[in-house]
């Protein structure tokens, strides 16, 4: 009798809690929480993810995030160098501190394809972590030989006297940037013709001011010493392009054009393309439209042109994607660029988004060939954003191709959280076009400048006459861009040899520079065109000569460009070092909200370990 006594009031003790502990269980609620290391520094950057789900957070600058979940949930805390964390989540608050990790702190630690000592090693250990690599996720050498790149040959220095002008289509992409740190991460040191430093530098945004007329674009230039070569100058070129509230923009008709061919087989290659653009559409607006087009030996329509409201009919099939076959591009970009027309919007964001690691090897695969077909399809009026995918067979060259000529740009997507930055942070800069075909042309003061190089952009270069030539195509900026470029000015009078000399003309003599007392150093001219015309409109700033104390973001992306002479072992990199980049951006950082800049110094922290 006692017995049943007590099993009866258990069970009236039980069954009330294990109801609660039912219905608690699935419930929506915010997580928020702080993420720190074991001194009780906050991480910056920290993937903060919904486990067996594409979706997830990053920590900003002070270690904070916060994600929407459901109780019962695994959030997933990862960080390079330091121990993965799981914790079910029980709570709206869960705070959590990472341990580095120790078993890659041994005597002995592998990096890129050797050994290294430890007594090599400098830093913390979260830092030092960075320079090695897990054997699982080193690319062998002969699949890094697979990997392309176009072949860069550096701008150098030209006489103001004889070469007045400057002119280039600007670059908004980022590619290089994602790349680089790929690699870095990996132990390895980028190639140098994987590196192009305007890339480096326009990852980053930057505090420029904003248009407030007519025109979508504003002009600042701004000029300090050089920071690698003191007796020299450093002018800054800073574009900013008009902001627009996401929910402003116009309504957009997307075409995913993904690539399911065998090379793309893989969780860090297809399966990083369907967690990215989940991402993506997880951010679409009912009045948005999305088409599935995939290529493998052929190409072909997967999904018909569905409003971004049908998110479960697009993320179905998304997921229903597999990787095997050849790889037909060109067939895949006629095919999607046909279904962007057929479903053209007025007036609004038309744009294919490829998502591949460019190893096309059916039908039109060539760059010369790619190029060609891509210059047709820009008439269309429809815009390009090519994600590059994977590593190993890596096709940068017929990506940048791609994007330079099909009215594009082009981001390296090496993980999700990249993946955020791109298709969710910088949505109206990656998928909304407010300028195109945008160039520039500086003519510099032969009385105050001997002698000048634009660095960088090595691949953008235009003709003097292709500036007022409206039928050349240019760069595009997106709502809310930042475009940034810097030129080495040697100033008269400095004692300068850095472009060798030519023998005395036979036929005629030189024309004596035309002194002014004008007290300019240089004038930079613009010219764009809104993204649904067709004649360009023309903007003009002049700097005087006077050194200012630079800006933050001045010096921030000096040193950006500092390192990206560093690891292209330039010519004219002067008296540059890791030592002196990491100085001068951790001087810069500033805010650094989302952590990009704290990064950035990791990564040339890592970098000088690998080149000691």
């Amino acid at each position: 009798m006692k017995s049943k006594l007590f099993s009866a009031i258990l069970i009236a003790i039980c069954v009330p809690f294990f109801c609660m502990a039912l219905i608690s269980t699935g419930k929506n609620v915010t997580v928020t929480g702080k993420v720190i290391d074991e001194g009780g520094d906050p991480i910056a950057g920290c993937s903060v993810i919904l486990k067996d789900t594409p979706y997830g957070v990053t920590t900003n600058a002070t270690g904070m995030y916060s994600i929407a979940a459901k109780m019962g949930q695994t959030l997933l805390f990862s960080f390079i160098g330091m121990e993965n964390k799981e914790v079910v989540i029980k709570d709206s608050v869960i705070n959590v501190t990472l341990k580095d990790m120790q078993e890659q702190l041994e005597e002995v630690v592998i990096v890129a394809f050797g050994q290294q000592k430890k007594n090599r090693i400098v830093g913390s250990s979260r830092e030092q972590a960075m320079m090695f690599v897990r054997p699982s996720l080193s690319p062998n050498y002969d699949a890094l030989q697979e990997e392309e790149y176009g072949r860069i040959i550096e701008n150098t220095f030209k006489y103001a006297q004889d070469v007045p002008l400057s002119t280039f289509s600007i670059d908004v992409d980022a590619a290089s940037y994602g790349n680089m740190r790929r690699m870095l991460n990996q132990g390895t040191i980028p190639p140098k013709d994987a590196v192009r430093t305007e890339e480096l530098i326009n990852y980053f945004s930057y505090n420029y001011a904003k248009p407030t007329g007519y025109d979508p674009v504003k002009i600042a230039v701004e000029a300090s010493e050089c920071p690698w070569k003191k007796e020299h100058k450093l002018v800054r070129i800073a574009l900013k392009a008009k902001e627009i509230e996401s929910d402003r923009l116009p309504a957009s008709n997307f075409v995913f054009l993904i690539d399911v061919s065998g090379s793309m087989e893989g969780h860090n290659r297809l399966g990083l393309v369907k967690s990215s653009l989940k991402l993506l559409i997880n951010n679409l607006r009912d009045k948005d439209r999305v088409a599935i087009v995939v290529y493998a030996g052929a190409a072909g329509e997967k999904l018909p042109s569905t409003p971004g409201n049908d998110r479960q009919k697009i993320l179905s099939a998304l997921d229903e994607l597999e990787a095997g076959g050849s790889t037909a591009g060109g067939a895949g970009i006629e095919l999607a660029y046909k279904i962007a027309q057929k479903n053209f919007i007025k007036d609004g964001n038309n744009r294919v988004i490829l998502c591949t690691d460019g190893d096309f090897n059916v039908g039109v695969s060539s760059n010369e060939g790619l190029e060609q077909l891509i210059e047709q399809k820009r008439k269309s009026g429809v815009f390009l954003t090519v994600l590059g995918y994977g590593m190993g067979n890596y096709k940068d060259s017929k990506m940048q191709t791609l994007a330079e000529k099909g009215n594009g740009n082009h981001a390296y997507i090496d993980n999700l959280q990249e993946a955020n930055k791109t298709l969710v942070q910088e949505f109206g800069s990656t998928m909304y076009a407010v300028a195109k075909d945008v160039k520039l042309q500086v003519e510099f003061n032969p009385a105050k400048v001997q002698a000048y190089r634009l660095i960088g952009y090595e691949n953008r270069l235009l003709r003097d006459e292709d500036f007022n030539n409206d039928a050349i195509d240019a760069g595009e900026m997106g709502a809310g861009h930042c475009v940034t470029a810097f030129y080495e000015v040697v100033p008269v009078g400095v004692t300068f040899s850095g472009s060798g000399s030519v023998d005395s003309l036979k036929y005629q003599t030189k024309t004596a520079v035309t002194t002014s007392n004008s007290t300019d150093l240089l004038t930079v001219k613009m010219r764009y065109k809104n993204p649904d015309e067709d004649t360009s409109r023309k903007l003009e700033v002049s700097l005087t000569d006077i050194n200012t104390t630079p800006s933050e973001d001045f010096r921030f992306a000096a040193s950006v460009a500092m390192f990206g002479q560093i690891l292209t072992g330039s010519s004219f990199k002067g008296d540059a070092t890791c030592d002196k980049v990491i100085a001068l951006a951790k001087s810069s950082s500033g805010k650094d909200e989302q952590g990009y800049r704290r990064e950035f110094v990791r990564l040339v922290e890592a970098a000088k370990g690998l080149m000691e």
